[in-house]
């Protein structure tokens, strides 16, 4: 029998090999003699990098890059082989390595992650996948652009500081000095929402304030990305600025698709191909799928609906265990998971949860196998085969 296990992180807790580890340790409680496959999963946000890493077996790569904030902090990205490359944004510019007394919204950029390109390319890579989601910034990839030789200009040929809140007096993009192996370079944007660049569906205004924009800089940087889309639009002769998922990531996508060979794709999608779990649920009877919180959103592109698609299509129940269960997540019995259960063993605040994630996860998943097992073969004692 066998047992496929692909849940993403469950954040400030778990990886999403330390969730399917534990997932694992329950079904082994259960039914010991189980064939446990483990395929750790990812949306393209926070812990794309290390599920992809821990599937692939891709060999991590380290460089001291800027953060956010400007400051230096320690990145990684993968080598997968074969000239391609996996880049997780976050790893960079991630909101998770800038305390909220520290975020600056108006000003955080995204050169760091054009560093990690630029190693890449370093390294052989013309292949670049990037997981966007978990940013700390707001300026569409601007940053990105000048760590790999795009010049932003005002209109006295002043180079513009970082920040979303500079493009507001971009005149032009000067491409004299930028990297010529990026004319050889293909990129694949990972991405887990379909929001444009700009308007009341864009990056600004529906990510801006959980990176600390107040409702004024949300209508500033709103303002300053339409304008570098503007330019874009102008120099370039297309605009990309509605094509869904600009707004990812504080719309880094944006600054990619414009200036380089591009195109986005679903990050569940990406991070499944990457990993082999088509081929992984290949004659499995039952999958465990989970993230930290499920509700209507997790139908938005998040790993467990993602996994249920590819589960459905090979008639395979499944089983997702959250950290907790919000407004909506019934809908996603439609998707294609059979049943959704909260771990949490009753009244806990987050501390205790995330600290005993683990824990957790191994009795709910001991708890789900051991039902299934007596549906399926009509009594608990089948539990061993």
């Amino acid at each position: 029998m066998r047992v496929v296990i692909a849940p993403d992180s469950f954040k400030e807790s778990l990886s999403a090999t330390g969730v399917a580890a534990a997932i694992a340790d329950g079904v082994r409680d259960a039914a010991p003699r189980a064939d446990i496959v483990c395929v750790p999963m990812a949306d393209g946000g926070e812990g794309s990098l290390d599920a992809v890493l821990a599937a692939t077996g891709g060999e991590r790569r380290e460089l001291k890059v800027r953060n956010a904030n400007g400051e230096p902090t320690q990145a990684s990205w993968a080598w997968l082989g074969q000239g391609k490359a996996f880049i997780e944004m976050a790893s960079a510019a991630g909101l998770e390595q800038i305390s909220p007394a520290e975020r600056k919204p108006l000003h955080a950029g995204t050169y760091g992650v054009g560093q990690l390109i630029s190693n890449a390319l370093d390294g052989g890579a013309r292949h670049i996948v990037i997981g966007l989601g978990g940013s700390a910034t707001n300026d569409a990839g601007a940053g990105l652009l000048q760590a790999l030789g795009v010049r932003l200009l005002d209109a006295e040929g002043n180079e513009l500081p970082p920040g979303g809140a500079a493009l507001a007096s971009l005149d032009r993009l000067c491409l004299r000095h930028v990297d010529p192996r990026l004319q050889e370079a293909v990129f694949e944007l990972a991405v887990d929402v379909d929001n444009p660049l700009c308007g009341r569906r864009g990056a600004s205004a529906i990510f801006g304030p959980q990176k600390g924009a107040s409702p004024q800089d949300v209508a500033v940087l709103d303002a300053a990305i339409a304008r570098f889309a503007d330019v874009c639009a102008h120099q370039f002769g297309r605009d990309e600025r509605d094509t869904p998922g600009m707004g990812a990531a504080g719309g880094l996508g944006f600054a990619v698709k414009a200036c380089f060979t591009a195109s986005f794709r679903p990050g569940v999608e990406l991070v499944a191909e990457l990993s082999g779990l088509e081929a992984a649920l290949k004659g499995a009877e039952l999958v465990f799928t989970g993230e930290g919180r499920m509700d209507a959103q997790t139908l938005l592109g998040k790993t467990p609906a993602g996994v249920a698609r590819y589960a459905k299509k090979e008639n395979i129940p499944v089983f997702a265990l959250a950290g907790s269960l919000g407004d909506g997540y019934e809908r996603l019995y439609q998707a294609g998971i059979t049943a959704a259960f909260s771990i949490a063993p009753g009244p806990v605040t987050l501390d205790d949860a995330c600290r005993n994630a683990g824990p957790f996860l191994r009795q709910r998943a001991g708890d789900c196998m051991r039902a299934w097992l007596a549906g399926r073969a009509g009594r608990p004692d089948q539990a061993s085969h």
